[in-house]
């Protein structure tokens, strides 16, 4: 299987995450990206297979898909153990919505926030951030007596790590009214995939001259230590 993602690509980055908790033989390609024009020229495998020319993509023997959320569910059937979604259909229903509001309802709020990183105070960061916050508020009910989001870890996991990881870093900040869920994401930083991934992307930040938030610079201590 060849996966095509971006070194700053969140969804991207999910799909990579969930290859390696499967165990799956999935071979990475990134594509071309520069830090000023970003993913242009577009790579030819994404432009055919996604009609919104984003990664990720994924080809299997003629299987061509996109969209993080479809990629789960493909590796899902595809090798069932590790199960990512839990067993009972309401738990699994939780852990699909857990995972479509990181993407749909908290991952837009940081996009408005990109390019606003020097302003602030500006009305539209202020509201995207608070709306952030809101998320962060409702993720901190759901670990109330839960090791992870829908009870065993799952895609729903991945997806709001890798979501408030980018929100940490356009200053939605997982703050101290929120302890479950710092403690969650500590725990998200210690799975091997996660610190594979997240810390690739870590580095790559600092390879461009981009600052990180303290808890992703945490993630390259492993790499420098060694």
């Amino acid at each position: 299987m060849r996966l095509y993602s971006g070194p700053l690509s969140m969804f991207g980055a999910k799909a990579e995450i969930a290859a390696l908790e499967k165990g799956l033989p999935v071979r990475v390609f990134m594509v071309p990206y520069d830090p000023n024009t970003g993913y242009e020229p577009k790579h030819p495998d994404v432009l055919r297979v996604n009609p919104k020319r984003q990664v990720p993509v994924l080809i299997d023997e003629g299987l061509e898909i996109f969209d993080s959320t479809q990629i789960f569910e493909y590796f899902e059937h595809l090798k069932p153990d590790p199960a990512l979604w839990p067993a009972s259909p309401k738990a699994r229903a939780e852990a699909r919505l857990i995972e479509h509001k990181a993407d749909e309802v908290y991952f837009p709020h940081i996009v408005r926030l990109m390019g606003l990183e020097e302003t602030p105070d500006d009305p539209a960061a202020v509201a995207a951030r608070a709306a952030a916050a809101r998320f962060h508020l409702e993720v901190e009910g759901l670990l109330a007596g839960r090791e992870y989001l829908a009870g065993a870890f799952s895609y729903a996991d991945i997806g709001v790590y890798m979501a408030t990881l980018f929100g940490e870093r356009k200053g939605a900040v997982v703050g101290s009214d929120t302890p479950r869920l710092r403690a969650w994401r500590d725990r998200m930083s210690e799975r091997p995939a996660v610190r594979q991934v997240a810390g690739a992307m870590a580095a790559y930040l600092v390879s461009i001259g981009r600052s990180i938030p303290p808890f992703m610079a945490e993630l390259l201590q492993p790499a420098l230590a060694s």
